[in-house]
Order: structure tokens, then C-alpha cells, then sequence
């Protein structure tokens, strides 16, 4: 992964959910994460990153646990006729079926919409 792929988004991030309060950024330990473009990204938007220790294995396994989903639920169900396609339906099932139907254990087994909404509520607060 590109520094310029992580800048793109962070900055969709950013205007799409028009963040409030306190936001931490969690990454790894990569160098697109470290560079300086995306940390003028977090310091311009008043945001915090927080990085995963060196060789923790359990950064890795939400992610990759996270990444098994789309692969199974939209990329080997269908042959895509442009990387577009293929990117826009990734874009779409995890915007309007994963985060609205996916609980979380580690937020309490809430959906992800579920824990964005109560957290924007508790900020206005």
C-alpha cells in the first residue's frame, strides 16, 4: 500500500463522516502511515494516531478477519469485468451490508452504525 492510497482514505474518511470531538486513527506500523503527507492529514484535521505495537499479532487478525468477508461476499461471488466494478460494489457492501448488519464484539455487540450514531449522540451531549 501507497502513503497516497492511506492520504485518499483518510481524506474520504474525513469528509464523509464529518468527525466530531476526539478521533483516533488506528494504524500499524507501516511506512504509508508514518510518512508525512498522512500525518499532515491528522494534524490539519485535529485528529490522534494511535499505532500498533511492533509484530502484534492481534492487530493483524481483526484485519484479516475483516478482509476474509468482502473476499468471500463480493469478490468470489461474481466475475468482475473492471477493477471500477469490483471497487465500487466492495465500496457498497461494506458501507450499506456490513456496517449495518455486522455486530462487534469488541463494541459491545453493536453494528457499526449503531456505535457511530451513539457516539456522535454521547459527543453532542
Amino acid at each position: 500500500m501507497t502513503a497516497r492510497l492511506a492520504v485518499n482514505a483518510l481524506r474520504t474518511a474525513v469528509v464523509r463522516r464529518r468527525l466530531i470531538g476526539t478521533v483516533i486513527v488506528y494504524s500499524d506500523r507501516g511506512g504509508q502511515f508514518r510518512s508525512w503527507a498522512f500525518r499532515a492529514v491528522l494534524t490539519a484535521n485535529n485528529l490522534t494516531c494511535s499505532m500498533g505495537r511492533v509484530a502484534s499479532t492481534r492487530d493483524n487478525t481483526a484485519m484479516e478477519s475483516f478482509f476474509a468477508l468482502p473476499q468471500k461476499n463480493v469478490l468470489k461471488r461474481h466475475r468482475w469485468r473492471t477493477r471500477e466494478e469490483l471497487r465500487s460494489e466492495i465500496i457498497y457492501w461494506i458501507e450499506h451490508i456490513d456496517n449495518h448488519r455486522r455486530c462487534q464484539w469488541g463494541l459491545g455487540r453493536l453494528m457499526l452504525v449503531e456505535f457511530e450514531y451513539a457516539f456522535k449522540a454521547a459527543d453532542a451531549a
